[in-house]
């Protein structure tokens, strides 16, 4: 029976849109992917509704332009999927949907802290147009779970990031990190039993889950003391609630996230927005309190003699958390002549984040080294 009406035939269609795919199809095993637009969200994974040709190209073309509407972060989200971690934890994870040589590697990205998917915004689109790119929230973060009085800690994310490879991805894999997320990244890639992990890639890698693990460090010896003294408030629910219901205005992250980029013109509402609205879920206050008190986790001093397969570390040189001049800085910045499978590239005024700080530079050092390990 023809339907001559696409608003009639979908007549459940609201505003909002959903991240789940739907599919109108006028003949079997004939589909054209939109949205799912239903609020509740589908049943299934995909559901589809069987209209006639003109009222097919007529939607599909209607979808089009709606995507080319949104931004680049609503459309990062719009495509997000849900892995169920261990049967027990919901873990938000995006992949790419173009088809690609399977001889190259896949890619998979890593946040830093208090950062989420969308913090790959300016990355994600180059990087998919020669490979399957994933991203993924870890644990306490971004859309992921945040499990009430949840002890985080480096290892456990090594550990998600290696299920992941092993029951989602499932194929050779370049691991892209940064900050917390590249020592994520260095953990899981040294680890004796892993199979999949093609590469490494180390953003301004992390020398601990937080701070208190650059001892070494002259400016953190004399922050120590006010350290612990944090510690010990944070550990006060009342304290640590009034402290992180701070941090998280608009105005005070603003600044924060100003004094770690390079680029200031990247310190834009969007990025903001990235950071502040995770931390408003339920769970979010937990997580903070965890990491910044928890266990700093292993050294990457302990962690790169371990790694045999290409590591590409690259370095904004006004990073204030790790310092180029810092214990962790010096420690990579000698690598190259240790290890022939190291490669090191410092970026000249760029900060903690260089993915979002300055996106093409990264990106010109960041594909020719990717290409490299395709062509081996």
């Amino acid at each position: 029976m023809e339907v001559t009406s696409a608003v009639h035939s979908v007549g459940f269609l609201p505003e909002r849109l959903n991240t789940r795919p739907c599919f109108l199809s006028t003949r079997p095993n004939y589909k054209v992917p939109l949205p799912c637009t239903y609020n509740g969200g589908c049943s299934k994974r995909t559901c589809s509704v069987v209209i006639n040709s003109t009222s097919a190209t007529s939607i599909a073309t209607s979808a089009a332009a709606a995507e080319g509407s949104l931004s680049e972060v609503e459309r990062i989200k719009q495509k997000c999927l849900t892995w169920q971690w261990k049967d027990q934890y919901s873990i938000n994870y995006f992949v790419s949907s173009d088809a690609h040589d399977s001889s190259h590697p896949s890619l998979l990205l890593v946040h830093g802290f208090g950062a989420s998917i969308p913090h790959w915004r300016r990355n994600i689109k180059t990087l998919a147009q020669n490979y399957t790119v994933y991203a993924i929230d870890l644990l306490g973060f971004g859309a992921s779970d945040k499990p009430a009085g949840f002890q985080y800690t480096m290892e456990t994310w090594a550990e998600l990031i290696l299920d992941f490879l092993n029951e989602v991805i499932q194929k050779p894999t370049v691991l892209i990190g940064n900050s917390v997320g590249s020592l994520a990244c260095l953990i899981a890639a040294s680890d004796s039993s892993q199979t999949l992990v093609r590469g490494i890639v180390l953003l301004n890698c992390a020398g601990g889950m937080n701070n208190k693990a650059i001892v070494d460090d002259w400016r953190i010896k004399l922050l120590l003391p006010l350290l612990w003294l944090f510690d010990f408030l944070l550990k006060q629910k009342g304290i640590a609630s009034a402290i992180f219901e701070r941090v998280k205005l608009r105005e005070n992250l603003r600044n924060i996230l100003s004094s770690v980029y390079g680029n200031k013109e990247s310190v834009d509402e969007e990025l903001v927005e990235i950071i502040r609205e995770p931390a408003n879920d339920e769970g979010a206050l937990d997580a903070f309190v965890s990491i910044v008190t928890g266990p700093p986790g292993p050294n990457p001093v302990q962690l790169m003699p371990k790694i045999n397969s290409p590591a590409l570390l690259l370095w904004g040189d006004q990073d204030p958390f790790t310092p180029i001049d810092g214990p962790v800085g010096k420690y990579f910045s000698s690598l190259p002549s240790q290890q022939e499978n190291v490669k090191l590239f410092l970026l000249e005024g760029v900060g903690h984040c260089p993915h979002d700080d300055r996106p093409d530079l990264v990106h010109e050092k960041l594909l020719p080294w990717l290409a490299s390990l395709s062509n081996s």
